[in-house]
């Protein structure tokens, strides 16, 4: 059986731990890999080494460390195949969809190759007669990121590059659900020219996390997932005096305009919707139809249904299995409440089965219209692929829907008035929205931001925000004078103010 190792100090290292787990493919619940549980003393020396390795590699050129993720943002490029490969074998995701998640890791590693520019400090001469003021963006020392299961490859490319080509050291915790990619991901970098302890990986559950969050060795913290774990990661490494960060929970809505490109707004609503099996924090799990587009409900019900559910490998499906099965009963557990509750059940994705993979963790498509915001398949996270449809009179109830939400990650209209698209972004209180874009993460040079229950901390991810959170501002002010001897000579010097 293949044994995901740790890796510490430039090398792959098989833990001693006893606490082994399975990492299932989850079309056919094969066991095709077992991840450790790292031990105290295997997390106590991880960190300790990259203290040690940030002590040389902070006074590395930046030049040198911008040619070093150059060289990783190719190799990256180079196994976009072995790497979506495994993404699919672990998470389920189609290849296509395994794929992209690649295509935008690879932003958010061309977007460290500038750091260059992102780093660079201010300076003001003569601030004061004779004086100068200036800034030095100086790294932290070493930093730790803690990543979800729903995109292996793309979340830890929006930590460890840009905190390792500022200068900082990294300790990487990926999700023990599907660590095979975010390992290759990290062997990459070191083949790139990272140097030994710069990047470190350990895997985990609790008592890792809790160690990453309160070490005295670790600076700071980035982590992307749930919001009752990205919470706890937030107050505890706050507590331990660490910066933190922390990307959380979604409940993201789709607003459609009657005058919206009725085609491309149901194509793209479906594909947000039910895409990646729902995994992913930035899906459109709901959508507000307003005036007449709420008679599309039926049209919207149609195409859900002629959706392909089938293993990842098949090119040709929409949507495969989710992560586990423990995710798979509490995707069901909540649909199920959606009809006790009342909602109308338009498509039932429930007793999905591929096949040829009856064990697979599959759901299908399933739609509810009639949703009402007090329902449990409104205001929890289903994290499946589930579609909740509201409806409203005005662009204005719409938003006042959204905004009543407590979280504020991700939001999108599809309309083709200006004034609409305008209004809608200027009253939204979301922290990334789209106009005619169902899932609107920006490029990566671009911050990925969110607001409410969604984020928690001021710095997020990618662009210029990612240099600010991975380094510390120096400001120095500095007068010199003339000396008094050169060479044993006293110098006399009038100055004319």
């Amino acid at each position: 059986m293949r044994e995901i190792p740790l890796l510490i100090n430039g090398e792959k290292v098989r833990s001693k731990s006893e606490n082994w787990l399975d990492v299932l493919n989850p079309a056919t619940q094969e066991v095709v890999a077992r991840v450790p549980m790292a031990t105290e003393e295997e997390v106590e020396y991880a960190i300790s080494n990259a203290a040690e390795a940030f002590k040389s590699w902070r006074l590395v050129s930046v030049t040198k460390r911008m040619r070093i993720m150059l060289k990783f943002q190719q190799l990256l490029q180079d196994n976009t195949e072995e790497l979506a490969r495994l993404i699919t074998l672990e998470h389920g995701k189609t290849l296509p969809d395994a794929e992209g998640e690649v295509g935008r890791a690879l932003e958010a590693v061309e977007n460290a190759c500038g750091v260059a520019r992102l780093q660079m400090g201010e300076m003001s001469n003569n601030a004061a007669t004779g004086v100068d003021v200036y800034t030095m963006n100086q790294p932290l020392g070493v930093g730790a990121g803690i990543t979800a299961f729903n995109f292996p490859v793309m979340l830890p490319s929006f930590m460890f590059p840009a905190a390792i080509v500022c200068g900082n050291s990294f300790v990487l915790k990926p999700s023990e659900q599907d660590p095979s990619s975010s390992m290759l991901m990290a062997e990459l970098a070191l083949e790139a020219g990272v140097p030994a302890g710069v990047l470190n990986v350990v895997h985990g559950g609790p008592d890792v996390v809790n160690r990453l969050c309160s070490h005295d060795d670790i600076k700071a913290v980035s982590f992307i997932g749930s919001t009752n774990v990205g919470t706890h990661v937030y107050n505890l490494a706050s507590q331990h005096g660490k910066r933190a960060q922390s990307m959380m929970g979604a409940k993201n809505h789709m607003v459609i305009m009657p005058d919206a490109n009725k085609d491309r707004a149901i194509n793209d609503l479906l594909g947000s919707a039910f895409g990646a099996a729902g995994q992913r924090c930035m899906a459109n799990p709901v959508t507000i139809l307003v005036g007449e587009a709420r008679n599309w409900i039926p049209e919207i019900a149609e195409r859900a249904k002629g959706m392909v559910v089938d293993t990842g490998t098949n090119r040709a499906a929409d949507l495969g299995p989710v992560v586990s099965p423990q995710a798979k009963a509490r995707i069901l557990k909540l649909l199920d409440s959606g009809v006790e509750q009342g909602a109308n059940l338009l498509v039932d994705g429930r007793d999905c089965v591929v096949p040829g993979y009856e064990k697979g963790n599959f759901v299908g498509p399933t739609m509810f219209s009639g949703v009402t915001t007090d329902m449990d398949i409104y205001t929890q996270e289903i994290f499946g692929p589930a579609l909740c449809v509201l409806e409203a009179e005005t662009l204005d109830e719409a938003i006042a829907i959204i905004n009543a939400n407590e979280n504020g990650n991700g939001t999108s209209i599809f309309t083709s008035s200006g004034y609409v698209a305008r209004k809608f972004e200027n009253e939204i209180d979301v922290g990334q929205i789209g106009i005619n874009v169902p899932i609107p993460v920006p490029v990566a040079y671009f911050s990925f931001t969110g607001s409410r229950a969604s984020k928690l901390g001021d710095l997020g991810p990618n662009g210029k925000q990612v240099a600010q959170f991975w380094t510390q501002t120096k400001s120095v002010t500095a007068r010199w004078f003339e000396p008094d001897h050169i060479e044993g000579t006293k110098v006399h010097t009038t100055i004319s103010l």
